[in-house]
């Protein structure tokens, strides 16, 4: 479990659980979860393009996670946002079956884009997703302060200059930055219960922002690892466990916070 290809696959993880806490904490916190859904799509249709044409899939990933995270921010300023949204989901998932469609590719590789493969990541994708990894969390430590004010007090945020449109649009690329690293390990439709599952036990923990997002980190690591090791002894597929185990970090999170007020009612 630790020799060979398995030491590429607990360091792909180990990225990817760390950006999914950092960036998912603010996915969270300005109650983004439905964008953070849609944009994987565009990651998958960009994966099953750049399949198509022969090149890289991390190039695919990067450019459609990107466009459908522009024309979500955008598209959203001047329309329902959860209706903009929706268009842009049901899009890209046409736009993927049409490419998938359209390619030879074997049924395994279309399996790991939907659901992810994070045994079979091969070591040259190590560079490139830990290059990316690194460029997300400088992005939000530089963002952090006017990022964290437009997302708990907006009006305030205003007032002071941080212009909430364009925090949603910085935003918006660091999750398709993020996408890009954690589509290829966890797939397309389990992506976003990494970034989802873990922050929102966080937040049901504890209110305070720093120690928040360490904890989501904390989780989310934890979800990958067991997940990991599960999916090598078993032979299930790690998304599957990704799932299970970020929806179980979630309800542990709020049941602790049920015991927690329930505790301080009766002292």
């Amino acid at each position: 479990m630790f020799s060979g290809f398995m030491m590429t696959t607990w360091a792909v993880a180990t990225i990817v659980a760390v950006i999914a806490g950092v960036v998912g904490f603010f996915v969270v916190l300005r109650g983004s979860a439905f964008p953070a859904h849609a944009i994987p799509k565009g990651a998958f249709a960009g994966a099953a393009g750049a399949s198509l044409l022969g090149i890289n899939t991390l190039v695919g990933l990067g450019a459609f996670s990107l466009l459908a995270a522009l024309g979500i921010g955008r598209l959203g300023r001047r329309g329902r946002s959860d209706v903009v949204t929706a268009l842009a989901l049901v899009l890209m998932l046409a736009l993927g079956a049409a490419f998938l469609s359209r390619t030879s590719q074997y049924e395994p590789e279309i399996f790991s884009l939907l659901f992810g493969e994070v045994l079979g990541v091969s070591t040259t994708e190590l560079v490139p997703v830990a290059v990316i990894g690194i460029a997300c969390i400088a992005a939000v430590a530089v963002l952090y302060r006017p990022l964290m004010l437009s997302s708990v007090v907006p009006e305030v945020a205003e007032a002071k200059g941080v212009r909430d449109y364009r925090m949603q649009m910085a935003f918006l690329v660091v999750v398709a930055a993020a996408t890009t690293v954690t589509v290829p390990v966890v797939g397309a439709l389990l992506m976003f219960s990494l970034m989802i599952g873990p922050p929102a036990a966080a937040r049901a923990l504890t209110r305070r922002p720093a120690l928040a997002m360490l904890l989501a980190v904390v989780i989310a690591l934890a979800t990958v690892w067991a997940a990991i090791a599960i999916s090598y002894r078993s032979n299930w597929p790690v998304g599957f466990f990704v799932g299970v185990f970020g929806a179980a970090a979630y309800a542990l999170g709020r049941a602790g916070a049920a015991l927690r007020r329930h505790g301080r009612a009766t002292t």
